[in-house]
């Protein structure tokens, strides 16, 4: 197995109306890579944004069909990770790193 580097495990942070709600509870979502695990999310995110995580929650989205306009489409899956940040801390999505 490759060693990915330590941005290539977090792809993007997800912006939807269930991860906004969620940000009041000092929680943010990230789209991951299919490989990486909790420990290794945990480390990267420190030392990405310089903050304290307290807990993460990774979901697997499956892939699915969609009927669109009559067709099917094929929409990928994606793994998403939501971090619990410590009390008083946040992470500014719309600035850059």
């Amino acid at each position: 197995m490759e060693k990915l580097h330590l941005y290539d495990k977090i792809l993007s942070p997800l912006v939807t109306e269930k991860s906004t709600n969620l940000s009041a509870q000092n929680k943010v979502t990230f789209k991951v890579h299919f490989n990486a695990n909790k420990k290794n999310i945990k480390n990267n995110i420190e030392k990405i944004f310089k903050v304290n995580v307290t807990k993460v929650n990774i979901i697997n989205k499956k892939t699915r069909v969609k009927t669109t306009r009559g067709k099917k489409v094929k929409v990928k899956g994606f793994k998403k990770a939501i971090i619990t940040l410590k009390k008083g801390q946040n992470i500014d999505l719309t600035s850059g790193i």
